[in-house]
């Protein structure tokens, strides 16, 4: 539903502008490998984990009584641990998840954020939506019998069963669709949830081209196609119409190595990476502007400034039009650690924004700095 992914992306928005993302482990060199290989083991000792003040039968503040409560309405077994009998655990956790406060409730080892974030996501129903797609049994809360049983899969796609003829055909057409195809919650670039993330990245890291779908966008194709391919669960990778797994399976492939085995006895080979086009591009001009539009035609006030400053200095510069290329336009802030455009390059190293150039060269140093 839609009110759900909101309030995930909202949290992730935030730990962006903070600096981080989660499970950053930026633990500082006093906290060591040992506290940081302790929580990551206690995050993901069970398949929900509240760390809080106190115990279930005993919390010890309102807020975790509060997120107690919601989980035993959502009828799901959960782990926890009471920070206050460890402080080593209560400080290291605020540096590990970037997340200062508690309590805080992770699924599957992803934080999914503090008190009022639960109580948001229990309120829009995404609660249960998170627990269901990731294979969370739930149980009646009364008589503790199993009210739904997670298929887990085969690791394969299986007869499907209970779908319309015209939604088969659709979705074996979506499977098909590209050599390398992930079934997420969001978009490459803009992940919705967690585990749809650690795919992107490992695919990033294996340097592979793939196409993406938006299960959020259709719910023809998120109901359908756990059906489909037999697997509760998102996301789902997909290689040459063949179901991969998950983001647990696939990270575990690729530290094995297995999933580069895969993808090479599947004929798909590695394409070049973000990280590297854009390196070759900031470097393929002496003087590289990367801008809105192009020079002759500038789609923004500050590109055309900053075009204007270098020919008043007559200096001979190479553009990229970033509007044409959002891979680039994105890319380009992280790779750069610049948010904004247009950006100025020399021999591969960033300049600056519109700012700096006009100041390089009302000072009249603009021409030297891009000679030397």
């Amino acid at each position: 539903m839609a009110a759900g992914p909101t309030v995930l992306e909202t949290v992730r928005e935030l730990a962006k502008d903070n600096g981080a993302s989660h499970h950053s482990g930026q633990l500082s060199s006093g906290t060591g490998d040992q506290l940081k290989k302790r929580l990551e083991q206690l995050v993901n000792s069970q398949p929900i984990m509240l760390f809080m003040k106190g115990n279930p039968e005993s919390p010890q503040c309102g807020f975790s009584q509060k997120v107690v409560d919601i989980l035993k309405k959502e009828n799901v077994k959960f782990g926890s641990f009471d920070i206050l009998s460890d402080s080593k655990v209560r400080e290291g956790l605020k540096k590990f998840a970037n997340w200062p406060t508690f309590p805080q409730l992770y699924c599957k080892g992803e934080l999914l954020g503090g008190c009022d974030i639960a109580i948001a996501m229990h309120e829009s129903g995404e609660l249960g939506e998170v627990f269901r797609d990731h294979g969370i049994q739930i149980t009646d809360s009364n008589e503790g019998k199993k009210l739904a049983e997670p298929n887990l899969g085969k690791g394969g796609v299986t007869e499907p069963s209970g779908l319309s003829t015209a939604t088969t055909e659709r979705l074996g057409t979506l499977v098909n669709s590209a050599p390398v195809i992930l079934f997420m919650k969001g978009k490459p670039d803009e992940p919705r949830c967690g585990f749809s993330r650690k795919v992107v990245d490992i695919l990033r890291q294996e340097q592979v081209e793939f196409d993406s779908f938006d299960i959020l966008s259709d719910d023809e194709v998120r109901q359908g196609l756990k059906v489909y391919s037999n697997w509760s669960s998102y996301p789902q990778l997909y290689i040459k119409g063949e179901l991969i797994g998950g983001s647990d399976i696939v990270l575990e492939m690729q530290k094995s190595g297995e999933l580069e085995k895969v993808l090479s006895e599947k004929g798909v080979t590695s394409g070049e990476t973000i990280e590297n086009r854009l390196k070759k591009l900031v470097s393929s001009s002496p003087v590289m502007l990367f801008m809105k539009g192009t020079p002759d035609s500038p789609k923004c006030g500050f590109s055309s400034k900053v075009v204007n400053a270098l020919k008043g200095e007559s200096v001979e510069f190479g553009s990229f039009d970033i509007l044409s290329d959002d891979e680039v336009r994105q890319g380009l802030k992280t790779f750069s650690n610049w948010p904004t455009f247009p950006q100025l390059y020399y021999k591969g190293e960033l300049i600056g924004g519109c700012d700096i150039v006009l100041e390089l060269s009302s000072n009249g140093e603009l021409k030297d700095t891009l000679s030397e």
